[in-house]
């Protein structure tokens, strides 16, 4: 057992072992058992690499998901044993351990306020104590969305793609849970409060247990790796993008980056000068584009792109997301971090497949618009994407346009004169 410990590769390669057994159906006690000298010491890195390597070997993420909490099991003794980084307030992973801390509080109101309405579900006080602290559960949304949107990006960058699809999915679970309790609240016991009972129990507790597994696997395995894997820069560049989702119930401090957070990584709106330059200054300073109907500089093409009523995102023929627009008001969230990624990793895993369907039928010339419509928040939003062919026919990317239309459906009548209230 000594080369194992002693020998990095070999005791990576004993760790897949180990998991390979468990996926193949021995208890966490068997294997723990018998390579309890090798589980002595293992870190957060190794079990982190370990699970990555046996991803890239082929073992099906999905699956990975479906046993993580057997995985984490295996090595919690271990993990819980080693001394975790220090952090210094204002750094993103300070944060996120912050936000942590505030979540158990509320999961643990929440508990509380479920078990009080299991005791009298037809008492309509507890259940509007319930509904209210789903509701303060539900701001933790922040945290997974900056984990998703900010976090993930880099780790895929170091060639650690694997928690942006395994943890991902974990996250859906839990919003799906959200969601189903929350429609169970707002429907109240009926006539039938012993089903009700049943079926608050059977959404909450599995949704409880997966939240509180996501803190031990954060606080143990994802942001010691993150704080090995990425650099000050990466830090600071996921610090600057924090805002553009926002925080759940804390606010990071101002220690880090010491001397103060940096400028967006991106154009930002700034103010207008009191006096603008001569159109010879500005050409002066950007090389100009002859497109087809017309000729602009970069300066103009940004300001055209930013001020279209429409999201507009570019993912190139290799599936790399390449530009996106600012317009004055959005839908989605789209962070500096995305630029770069592949588009599969911008997506939830439970959407993955419809996502590829619609670039597969694309390069396959199989379809010249895929179109969709949802309603969010009260706003009916339509989405649709566009292949990109060249004048060659070669496929060239996918264009897709996000257009909140709740306005213009509403649309009645004429207008013909303006409308002197909007100048």
């Amino acid at each position: 057992m000594s080369e194992y410990i002693n020998n990095r590769q070999k005791r990576k390669e004993a760790l897949k072992h180990i998991i390979r057994q468990l996926h193949e159906g021995r208890t966490v006690d068997e294997v723990k058992a018998e390579f309890a000298a090798l589980l002595r010491d293992v870190g957060p890195t190794e079990i982190a690499e370990m699970e990555q390597a046996l991803i890239d070997e082929g073992l099906p993420e999905m699956e990975i998901k479906r046993l993580c909490d057997v995985h984490v099991a295996v090595f919690r003794e271990s993990l819980e044993a080693q001394q975790k980084p220090e952090t210094v307030p204002g750094h993103p992973v300070h944060t996120f351990r912050a936000e942590n801390d505030a979540a158990a509080g509320v999961l643990d109101r929440l508990q509380k306020a479920i078990e009080a309405l299991l005791e009298a579900p037809a008492d309509s006080a507890r259940l509007e104590e319930a509904r209210r602290c789903l509701a303060e559960m539900r701001e933790y949304e922040k945290h997974y969305r900056r984990k998703e949107h900010f976090l993930f990006p880099y780790l895929e960058r170091k060639g650690f793609p694997g928690p942006s699809t395994v943890m991902w999915a974990i996250h859906d679970d839990i919003r799906g849970g959200w969601r189903a309790l929350a429609a169970l609240l707002e429907a109240g016991p009926g006539e039938d409060v012993e089903d009700f009972r049943a079926r608050v129990e059977t959404v909450f507790r599995p949704m409880a247990t997966a939240i509180r597994e996501m803190f031990f696997k954060e606080e143990n395995i994802l942001l010691p790796t993150s704080l090995q894997l990425l650099t000050e820069e990466d830090w600071r560049a996921i610090r600057v993008q924090e805002a553009e989702v926002g925080y759940a119930y804390v606010q990071p401090g101002d220690r880090w980056p010491p001397e103060g957070v940096p400028a967006a990584p991106t154009p930002v709106p700034v103010p207008a000068m009191e006096v603008a330059p001569p159109p010879e200054a500005r050409a002066l300073v950007s090389v100009l584009l002859h497109l087809d109907t017309g000729t602009l500089s970069p300066e103009e093409v940004n300001l055209i792109l930013n001020a279209l009523p429409v999201e507009v995102t570019y993912v190139d023929e290799n599936d790399t997301v390449r530009y996106f627009n600012r317009p004055r008001e959005r839908t989605f969230l789209r962070p500096p971090a995305v630029i770069g990624r592949k588009v599969q990793k911008c997506h939830p895993p439970a959407s993955l497949h419809r996502v590829q369907r619609i670039l597969d039928d694309f390069r396959a010339g199989k379809r010249d618009v895929a179109e969709f419509w949802i309603q969010m928040q009260g706003r009916f939003i339509h989405i649709r994407y566009f292949p990109l062919w060249d004048e060659w026919g070669a496929y060239r990317g996918t264009l897709e346009v996000v257009q909140d239309v709740t306005d213009i459906r509403a649309l009645q009548g004429e207008r013909r004169l303006l409308d002197e209230s909007s100048a």
